[in-house]
């Protein structure tokens, strides 16, 4: 038996048209998701092997976009999966479709976690954004939220075009008032394909940006444990999930476009809809070498705050991550620091953080 301990599930409708994001490929039609999750159901059932697993974690697009038929054939497909007694099951909602019966069908199906695509308590940004609710709305839907689920993520994107250093403060001190156990924030990203892109709009300067991030870390870190780059989380509700990928743990992923990374493989499954809604999964492969391991160990290991425990990573490989000619370097630059159990990025270069983690490519 594999020892697999983690599933992401994607489901890649969404009602929204948002001017930013490539996530969503579909936008939702009865017709292609009934068929969608019967494909969804044969791949798990072909591929998963009643692992036990910590966590579940189905993303999107948006899973919150289905009804209520929808949802509950989606859980039957997930009923089959075994959870171990402390786990961790999350799916993705939208404002929109927050709504007392579609909550109460996700507690009745072993979810204990949400996370809520807020992006802004901002009416200018949340346009910019194609995000159609307002601030009323979306702490109408939170408190909602509450009455049923403790563990609850939202999102903040920043660095929109046309952003000022006070529309974050605002924005930060909104998401605070929630008094919610976890907050990811994201610096925008103009994907190609998308609204944004199309219209060629640009980013706002490197050094805005930098003094938003340091706005963020500054603000949320005093009620938050900052303990991955874009992620805060009061003690004990740090996401299990996410951790699994920036450990460099081994997960299923399921769905158009997810990625699995099982044993010493890595896999892709097809991003073209009518590939995979003909059982064409069609998966790319990458057979990584132990080499090719400690890279993405690297890189993903110096995404958390506390870095890569210096005796795990020995266990793992049978290397002293110091003997590393690229850490030892970083080590000498002091753009890596370490101490008695770990080495990370020096927190005054966390924003360069993707300068530094260029370096194990």
């Amino acid at each position: 038996m594999s020892k697999v301990k983690n599933i992401y599930i994607h489901i890649p409708f969404c009602k929204n048209i948002c001017t930013y994001c490539d996530f969503c490929k579909v936008y939702y039609n009865k017709k292609w998701i009934k068929r969608y999750l019967d494909v969804l159901d044969n791949e798990i059932k072909s591929i998963y092997k009643n692992d036990i697993v910590d966590t579940i974690y189905i993303g999107g697009g948006t899973p919150s976009s289905l009804n209520i038929e929808e949802l509950e054939k989606l859980f039957l497909i997930t009923k089959n999966i075994k959870l171990n007694t402390k786990y961790e099951f999350t799916i993705e909602c939208n404002i929109e479709d927050i709504t007392v019966e579609k909550l109460i069908l996700f507690k009745k199906n072993n979810v204990n976690r949400i996370s809520i695509g807020v992006q802004s308590f901002n009416d200018k940004i949340l346009k910019y954004l194609g995000r159609t609710y307002n601030k009323k709305l979306i702490k109408e839907k939170i408190n909602l939220a509450k009455k049923y689920f403790d563990n609850i993520n939202i999102d903040l994107i920043y660095a929109v075009n046309n952003e000022t250093i006070e529309d974050l403060k605002y924005d930060l001190d909104e998401f605070l008032k929630l008094d919610l156990p976890h907050i990811s924030c994201y610096s925008l990203i103009i994907e190609k394909n998308t609204i944004l892109y199309i219209n060629n709009e640009k980013y706002i300067d490197d050094e805005l940006d930098s003094l938003m991030y340091n706005e963020i870390r500054k603000k949320l870190s005093k009620k938050y444990n900052h303990y991955e780059i874009s992620n805060f989380a009061k003690k004990g509700f740090e996401s299990v999930h996410n951790l699994c990928y920036w450990n460099n743990d081994t997960y299923y992923g399921f769905g158009l476009s997810a990625a699995s990374y099982i044993g010493n493989i890595r896999y892709v499954n097809t991003k073209n809809l009518t590939l995979y809604l003909n059982g064409n999964i069609k998966k790319e492969k990458e057979i990584l070498n132990k080499s090719d391991k400690i890279k993405y160990e690297l890189i993903l290991g110096f995404r958390k705050i506390h870095g890569i425990n210096k005796n795990e990573f020995y266990n793992k490989y049978k290397i002293n991550i110091k003997d590393i000619d690229n850490v030892k370097e970083l080590l000498d630059k002091k753009l890596l620091i370490e101490d008695k159990d770990n080495i990370y990025i020096n927190y005054d270069y966390i924003y360069v953080s993707n300068e530094i983690l260029i370096n194990f490519i």
